[in-house]
């Protein structure tokens, strides 16, 4: 019977898929897994760093006790081991890892997804595009979820319902910006019992300026709920300003977007030595929140 440690990490890499056959008659890929995840834990930021902590005398005696891991296998053993994990098998027993690490109840919490370009693979004769990177991070416990690798930006879109379906998410309010601000988005968030607040920008044209002649209209902005925020660092001062109203019966776009009970925007001005600023950014929510609220879920 291993130990409760090893329960809570080689468990939910047991049916990792491998690209050959593999015979673990030294070093489970399980094993691998769980040095690599706990030298990572340790901070060592490279294989071989985690290798050579591993190899210690004392290190080997808390892995085979606290982690069942009885071999540890040379650097370049390790990283054979690692070459034949498949990356999306890998990926979703991550994933179950993960979610096996976070509170059961996630109500009031944030997931944020975002897509990042990783620059470096436009050069590498593989990709014909640079790699796109699109994650989820339970964002006040700076924790990542999940993450899905694509090809192109444009792909981020499936990539991001893929993780919505993949995921926990009940109770929670997933922010994405206003690429992923699409009706079917929406509504997939809603089906796993979670709350959407989406940015809205030159995509959803006739939402954003709906939303945009209502808050530039004074009268109505001074009904919105409002709540400010001042940021300063060194000679930049950020001075932010959230408006949201639950009052949206006149928006003929509402019947279209599941379950949308609010919408708001921010109002940034940046004030520096050179001088002054200011933009506007605009947001639709499933939830019925403040405008505090609406801060808060944006800067987590």
């Amino acid at each position: 019977m291993g130990s409760k440690n090893e329960l809570r990490i080689a468990e939910y890499f047991n049916d990792v898929e491998l690209k050959r056959i593999y015979e673990p008659y030294f070093c489970r890929a399980e094993d691998a897994i769980t040095i690599v995840i706990v030298g990572t834990f340790c901070g060592f930021r490279n294989l071989k760093q985690i290798q050579e902590w591993a190899s210690h005398e004392k290190i080997r005696e808390i892995l085979a006790k606290d982690f069942c891991v009885r071999h540890v296998p040379c650097y370049y053993w390790l990283t054979c081991l690692l070459k034949i994990l498949e990356p999306k098998s890998m990926n979703e027993c991550f994933m179950r890892w993960v979610q096996s690490l976070i509170p059961e109840k996630l109500d009031g919490l944030t997931v944020s997804f975002d897509g990042k370009t990783v620059c470096s693979t436009g050069k590498m004769e593989r990709y014909e595009n640079p790699l796109h990177i699109v994650s989820a991070q339970l964002s006040e416990l700076g924790l990542t979820l999940g993450q899905e690798a694509v090809e192109e930006k444009s792909n981020e879109i499936p990539a991001v319902a893929r993780l919505i379906q993949m995921l926990r998410l009940k109770g929670c309010v997933v922010v994405a910006d206003a690429l992923n601000c699409q009706k079917e988005t929406a509504s997939a968030i809603i089906e796993q019992s979670a709350d959407y607040l989406l940015s809205v920008k030159d995509n959803q044209p006739n939402l954003k300026a709906d939303i945009e002649d209502y808050v530039m209209d004074e009268s109505l902005r001074k009904t919105m709920d409002s709540a400010e925020t001042l940021e300063k660092s060194r000679e930049r001062t950020e001075r932010r300003t959230a408006y949201v109203t639950d009052g949206i019966k006149w928006l003929d776009a509402a019947k279209d977007w599941t379950q949308l009970a609010c919408i708001g925007a921010i109002h940034t001005q940046f004030s520096t030595k050179t001088g002054k600023s200011s933009e506007w950014h605009y947001y639709i929510s499933s939830r019925a929140m403040t405008a505090e609220e609406e801060t808060v879920a944006q800067n987590v």
